[in-house]
């Protein structure tokens, strides 16, 4: 796809008002000079700061700035401005609630109708008013495909061994694929930063850079808090029992990654980890990924919520296009009830932002897994837990016996002792009716009792700690059976 063809195409069709969201500005004025020349336009370039320039030369005009304020220069377009393309960049503060510039907007769009005055607003986020919405078009710019960044990537590469003697960046094929794979979704100028700085300090490329990558993509995407990278993932050798969620993901092992699978094998879609507090579904989410070998992105339904109307909603929109253009990919929704459950109090909202969420489900065609867990089966809308939303809805019930020997023993080898000095079927037993997260924490509590004493950990001690712990299977009894009788009324399948 050639952007300058397309935004060539968009002027000569005659569109008044250009929307140009992207938080690369040179790779914007760059685009917009290579369209004015094939015009054969002039383009004029405005900010606050520099005021009104030509844009072709990407110099001020000699001088002091002129028409510095936004009034101002949209007064001068309207009356005395030339033909060609005017790029008007960060101007979205100046239109919310500005009724004056929305007007002058508006004069200019539709006296020029014809095609001899093309407006370009170009910012990092920019929602045109209603007024303007009918006159705008927007353009969105591509991003550079997997072998332009791989391309990208070799050229900074190049430019380091060139600045070093002709020294050559170590890196392995494997680490090479890997950044480039995690680099999906930025801009060109900033896949070229991002590769530059993982390779500067060491002169190479390695698995270790991929964490401070990652950390340093979402940031610039300003979705570090919203959607986040997860560089923890899990193996299922650290995840006791959930036999059938094991098996069904290896049955879809090639349908995910795509290595070696039949032509016409559509991807799976999705699972809904549901089941009690603490029994492990977090954690299960996260050895999805690991089972797979992919990259984990985890949506905080909390942090997806904005004061301000309409960002919400976007916050969520920007977040799943950014999980299309990292796929192959696992995205994690941990207790998604809290974002899309709605007690009739919040205008709305959580059904606006429910309805993105499905429709995103419906229409997506990139291999993005989605791993959404669950606790209270009361906030789930119908919408959302209805056949062919999900592939499979789990339930993650309280483990059983041989489940609880299992986590015994997975938390003291992670503490470096020897599970075979301790007698784990007693212990499992002691343990009747704990999630795996209560054991864990009677694991903790047991440790912290005996380093107070200066003993070593013991049966005895690990007994005392469950003995001292009442777990959510008494506490909320009701509700336990409550959600088992749901699972099992539906057909849910065991995990």
């Amino acid at each position: 796809m050639d952007d300058a063809h397309d935004l060539t195409v968009m002027i000569r069709s005659r569109a008044p008002l250009i929307v140009i969201e992207s938080h690369d500005e040179s790779a914007v004025l760059q685009l917009l000079r290579r369209v004015a020349r094939e015009l054969d336009k002039p383009l004029y370039r405005w900010s606050v700061s520099d005021g009104l320039e030509a844009g072709e030369v990407g110099l001020r005009l000699e001088g002091t700035p002129e028409h510095t304020e936004p009034e101002a220069v949209l007064r001068h377009i309207k009356t005395r401005g030339q033909a060609g393309i005017y790029l008007l960049c960060d101007f979205h503060p100046w239109l919310a609630g500005e009724h004056r510039n929305i007007r002058l907007l508006k004069d200019i769009a539709l006296a020029n109708q014809r095609g001899a005055i093309t407006l370009v607003l170009a910012s990092h986020a920019l929602t045109l008013p209603p007024e303007l919405s009918r006159l705008g078009a927007t353009f969105r710019p591509t991003l550079p495909s997997d072998s332009e960044i791989m391309a990208l990537v070799k050229k900074e590469a190049r430019q380091w061994a060139a600045a070093n003697g002709g020294k050559r960046v170590r890196a392995t094929p494997q680490a090479l694929e890997r950044l480039a794979a995690n680099l999906r979704g930025l801009g060109r100028e900033e896949v070229r930063r991002l590769a530059r700085g993982a390779i500067v300090d060491d002169g190479a490329i390695t698995e270790s850079d991929l964490p401070d990558v990652n950390s340093a993509k979402f940031q610039l995407m300003a979705m570090d808090r919203v959607l986040s990278y997860e560089y923890e993932t899990e193996q299922f050798a650290n995840v006791a029992g959930m036999d059938n969620l094991r098996q069904w993901l290896e049955m879809r092992r090639q349908g995910m990654t795509g290595q070696g699978a039949p032509a016409g094998l559509d991807p799976p879609r999705g699972i809904l980890l549901l089941g009690v507090q603490g029994a492990g579904k977090s954690l299960a989410a996260r050895a999805v990924a690991g089972c797979w070998g992919l990259p984990l992105l985890r949506l905080d339904m909390g942090a997806l919520y904005n004061k301000y109307y309409g960002e919400t909603e976007r916050n969520l929109r920007e977040s799943l296009a950014l999980a299309d253009r990292i796929a192959p990919c696992v995205l994690w929704i941990d207790e998604v009830e809290k974002g899309v459950g709605s007690d009739g109090s919040d205008g709305g909202l959580s059904q606006r932002v429910l309805g993105s969420l499905l429709t995103w489900m419906a229409e997506r065609r990139s291999r993005v897994f989605l791993a959404a867990t669950a606790n209270d089966i009361a906030r789930l809308p119908p919408e959302l837990v209805r056949k062919g939303r999900f592939d499979e809805i789990f339930f993650v019930d309280l483990p059983n016996r041989a489940t609880r020997e299992r986590i015994f023993e997975i938390h003291l080898r992670r503490r470096q002792l020897d599970p075979g000095a301790f007698p784990l079927p007693a212990l499992a037993q002691a343990a009747e009716g704990f999630s795996g997260a209560e054991i864990e924490q009677a694991v903790v509590a047991a440790l912290y009792a005996v380093s107070a004493a200066g003993q070593p950990l013991s049966a005895q001690a690990l007994e005392a700690a469950l003995l001292q712990t009442t777990p959510l299977s008494l506490v909320m009894a009701e509700r336990l059976d409550a959600l088992r009788g749901w699972a099992a009324e539906r057909g849910i399948r065991p995990a």
